[in-house]
C-alpha cells in the first residue's frame, strides 16, 4: 500500500511526559517523508504554540485547535470559529461553577484568569506563551476552547447544544481540564476535508493518537493507531495498537505497515 497522509496528534503522542520527544519519533517522520507522505501535527492546540516544535520536526501542514484551523503547506484550508453564543455560555457557565476558561485565537491565548494557580501550571505544563485577560473584542475570532478545574461530573454542564462534547485532556496532572470538541468541527471533520482537498482515498491515510479528542480523526483514516498510554475508550475506535510514547509508539506503528524498518 502507498501512503500519502500521516497525522499525528502532539500530547500523548510526539510528546512524552517531560514534553521531549524520542530520537526514533524525529526519525521516522523524516523517513516517511522522503517517501512522499505528507505529515500533518493534528492537536488540540494552538498552532501559534507548536512551531518551534514543528520546525524542529520539520513538518509544515497542520490540523489545529481540535479540527478549527487547518494548514496545508502555509496555505490556510480550514477556518471554523466558535459561535459567539456558545462562548458566552462557556463564559457564564465558568462564572456560576468556579471554573475558569482558556479560548484560542489564531495568535493568542485569552485565559478568565491570568493568576489562579490552576491556570499557571496549565500554562506551564502545555507551555504556553503568548498568553493575555480575556478580552471582549475577540469573542468573534475564538478558534476553540479549553475548561479548567472541572469535576468530571462537571462536563456535562458544557454541552449545551447538541454539537458540542467535551473531551478530557489525557495528560497526567491536567485531568481537570477539558476540550471542547464540536460534532461538525473536530479532527476527524478536518481529515476528511484535506483527504478531499488533496484527492487522497481513505486506505491512504494513517494516524496516531491518544485522547479521546483523537476518537473522529482514527474513525476517519485507513490506518489508526491508539498509542500504548491511550485513554482506554480510545481503543475501540482504533484499529491498531502501537506502543506508548515514550517507547517509541509512531516508530512502531510505522514499522507495523512497513513504512519504516
Amino acid at each position: 500500500m502507498t501512503y500519502k497522509l500521516l497525522f499525528l496528534d502532539i500530547d500523548g503522542t510526539i510528546l512524552k511526559p517531560d514534553h521531549t520527544y524520542t530520537a526514533s519519533t524525529k526519525e521516522a517522520i523524516a523517513e516517511v517523508k522522503k517517501q512522499g507522505v505528507e505529515v500533518f501535527l493534528a492537536t488540540g492546540r494552538p498552532l501559534h504554540e507548536v512551531r518551534e516544535l514543528a520546525e524542529e520536526l520539520d513538518v509544515q501542514s497542520f490540523i489545529g485547535y481540535n479540527g478549527a484551523y487547518g494548514l496545508y503547506q502555509n496555505e490556510t484550508i480550514i477556518n471554523e470559529p466558535l459561535k459567539e453564543s456558545t462562548v458566552r455560555d462557556f463564559l457564564r457557565l465558568a462564572k456560576e461553577h468556579g471554573h475558569e476558561l482558556v479560548c484560542y485565537t489564531s495568535e493568542k491565548n485569552y485565559f478568565t484568569t491570568l493568576t489562579d494557580p490552576d491556570v499557571e501550571k496549565f500554562m506551564e505544563m502545555f507551555h504556553l506563551r503568548k498568553n493575555e485577560a480575556f478580552a471582549e473584542s475577540v469573542i468573534d475570532q475564538l478558534l476553540g476552547a479549553t475548561a479548567l478545574k472541572l469535576q468530571p461530573d462537571d462536563a456535562d454542564l458544557y454541552e449545551v447544544e447538541a454539537d458540542i462534547r467535551l473531551s478530557q485532556v489525557n495528560v497526567e496532572g491536567a485531568r481537570h481540564a477539558y476540550d471542547v470538541i464540536r460534532n461538525s468541527v473536530n479532527k476527524g471533520v478536518a481529515v476528511q476535508r484535506i483527504m478531499d482537498r488533496l484527492n487522497v482515498k481513505k486506505e491512504e491515510t494513517i494516524a496516531f493518537g491518544d485522547g479521546m479528542n483523537d476518537r473522529e480523526m482514527l474513525q476517519t483514516v485507513g490506518e489508526s493507531f491508539a498509542m500504548g498510554n491511550c485513554d482506554p475508550e480510545l481503543l475501540q475506535y482504533a484499529k491498531n495498537q502501537t506502543t506508548t510514547v515514550t517507547d517509541s509508539g509512531i516508530a512502531n506503528g510505522l514499522k507495523q505497515l512497513g513504512l519504516i524498518k
